[in-house]
Parts: C-alpha cells; structure tokens; sequence
C-alpha cells in the first residue's frame, strides 16, 4: 500500500490544507514492536517482585501474565491492564481501533469481561492536526463500543511521537481467572489467530504492503478476543495468554516458564497471515523479531532446516494477537468450536505441553 509521505490534512480550524507526515515516520518502532526487549525488561523489573502483596491479588507480574488480577468478593475479582504504542498504520482511525483493541485483549486472555477503559493520549499538537488526533480517538472509542464498555476518562500531553491505548478493566470470577502458568503436561495449544503482523507492519512502513495485505492486517488487529470468558468457563481450559510483542516465541516461553513445563510447537500447524512468507522472504522483518531473538534464542530449540524465514515469524512481535490456550485433549475441539463460531477461523491446535525440559521452548517442523 503505497502512501505518500505527507497526504493533505484539515488543520484544525484553519481554512487551509497544510502538509502533515505519515503517522507511522513519527514513531521509530510501531505497534507492539515499541515493546522493551524482554531481557531488558527483565533487568528493570528484577527485584520489584519482592515488594510486600495483599492476598487478594491474585495475579501479580510475578509470571509476566496479562494483567493484574485483584479479588473484589467470593463472586467478583477485578482485572486491571493497560497498553499503549505508537503507530503501527499511517491510518489515524485505524490506528485507535487497533491500540483500543490490543488494550482490552489482556482483560479476555485472562477469562475476564471488560466493564470499562480510560484513554491515554500523547501526540505532537504542534505536528498532527485536531482533525487527525479525533480520528484516533474516534477509532478507539469504536471499539470500545463494540466491546460494550465507555471510556470513563483518561489523561492526555504533548508528546514528541503519537503515543495512544487504553487502560482496560474488566471482572471475572476468581475460580474462573485464567493465568498464563497453569498449563499442564498433556495440554494441547490452541492459537486463535495467525501470525505475521510485524512483517505486515514492516512492509506498509516501506510502502510494499498492497491493499488486500492491509485489509487483512486491518482485520486481524481489529478483531477483539472475545471468546476469553468463554473459554475460561471450560473446566478443560487450564492457561490462556495472548501472543503480542513477544512474538510467538516469547509467549510461549513466558507459559512454559510460568507453569515449570515445555512447550513444544508443531510449526508446519502454527496459522500465518496470507501472504506474509513471500514478504519476509523480501526483507520485511522488524527490528524487534531480531531483539526478540537476542533475549529468548537460548531458551528455544530449532529442528534442522528451520530457516531463517520461519525464525524471523516465530519471534514476528504481534500487535492485537490471538489468544494462546492450553487444553485438555477432550477439550480442544469445543475451543476450537467456540473459536469458529466467534468468526475466528484460522484458530489450529498448534502444539502440546510436555514434561520440564531443556530447552523451554522447542519447535518442531510437524
């Protein structure tokens, strides 16, 4: 999808058309590809675990889970999160539909069901216009509507790159939360979405994404997560996450580390975004796939004839990505159900959980 560098804008209340830069020349990393690499992550996060917790919150960062969970009564507990980025499409409504999306995807991986979201706006008031900055907010505020919640409020500055998401709150039962370290030996994994949309992202920004890659780029980031609470009502359903930033990999790694297991991934199973191979075979990979890679590799293990392509996916950071669901055997063809019927319809079993090994994570070309 080519897009010309600076496309004519209302400014404001001007009556002139004045020159405004594609959003994503604004940000030097987009999407969930703005992610702190994990090792660096985990350096600045080291010993912040050992602060003192109340006993009614459930779900710490002790696991790196999805969002915090916080026991409100015997019936209800309060599910917290908050995600923000810079742009990851030059599109000012797509943009806010996408980071809306992402936001309340954590409150659904943890089986729970969004009641509300507060925005959180920086943008460069000096370089976008009034008209572009709505549409941002507008795209996110669809969203939410769709997902049935309001956006209560937020806090916004002027910011030097465009800066917007949610924080996302939501309820669940607390016998029905679904962390990401409870997956058990035998489990299979199901993942809800295909991959491929930082290759997707890293092609748009060198204008060698056509139309028909972004409606489907545009599709799978808009698509809200909504068979968490469901799939969280199965007693088959042990762990659920959601793959973004991290990449497949990443994610995966954080369930096998969580719940002291290995995951073992059938690559030839995983879903891909169409046309996503012949793009990263072109050279469109994010920066992001190869610090992804720096922090993790030596937790993974490759089978022979694993190429260069096929690693660049695994660790490809996804922005608004599928849930991850590790599931009793005579479990997984009712998830796969309740994903189909919920118009999710490249959801695959594309793994098992297996015994403590080393390393946590391995992929096999099955």
């Amino acid at each position: 999808m080519v897009q010309p560098n600076f496309p004519l804008i209302y400014m404001g209340t001007n009556s002139h058309l004045k020159p405004e830069p594609r959003l994503t020349s604004l940000s030097p990393g987009g999407g969930c590809g703005c992610k702190i690499a994990p090792g660096v992550l985990g350096e600045i996060l080291r010993g912040t675990s050992a602060l003192p917790l109340p006993p009614e919150l459930l779900v710490g960062i002790e696991t790196s889970d999805d969002a915090a969970v916080y026991q409100l009564n015997s019936e209800q507990a309060l599910v917290a999160t908050t995600d923000f980025f810079m742009p990851i499409v030059d599109d000012p409504y797509d943009f806010g539909r996408i980071a809306a999306t992402n936001a309340i995807s954590d409150v659904y991986a943890m089986g729970g069901k969004p009641i509300m979201a507060l925005a959180l706006v920086g943008m460069p008031i000096k370089v976008l216009s009034t008209h572009t900055i709505g549409l941002i907010l507008a795209g996110g505020a669809d969203v939410c509507r769709i997902a049935g919640i309001p956006i209560a409020g937020g806090h916004t500055i002027d910011s030097v790159e465009p800066i917007y998401g949610l924080v996302a709150m939501g309820l669940v039962h607390p016998k029905r939360v679904r962390r990401n370290a409870d997956a058990r030996v035998g489990d299979l994994l199901v993942l809800g979405k295909p991959i491929g949309v930082g290759v997707m992202s890293a092609a748009l920004k060198k204008g060698e994404l056509d139309d028909r890659g972004y409606a489907r780029m545009i599709a799978t980031t808009t698509q809200l997560n909504t068979p968490g609470p469901e799939l969280a009502a199965l007693d088959g359903v042990h762990a659920m996450t959601d793959v973004t930033g991290f990449g497949l990999a990443g994610h995966g790694l954080e369930l096998a580390r969580g719940s002291g297991c290995q995951v073992h991934v059938f690559w030839r199973q995983v879903p891909l975004l169409e046309g996503v191979l012949d793009l990263v075979a072109k050279g469109n990979v994010t920066g992001a796939s190869a610090r992804n890679w720096d922090a993790y590799g030596g937790d993974v293990a490759l089978p022979a004839g694993f190429s260069d392509v096929d690693r660049s996916l695994l660790t490809d950071p996804q922005t608004s990505g599928g849930l991850l669901v590790s599931c009793r055997p005579d479990a997984a063809n009712v998830v796969l159900e309740i994903f189909q019927r919920n118009s999710f319809s490249s959801a695959s079993v594309i793994g098992v959980i297996e015994a403590p090994g080393s390393p946590c994570l391995r992929v096999s070309l099955s």
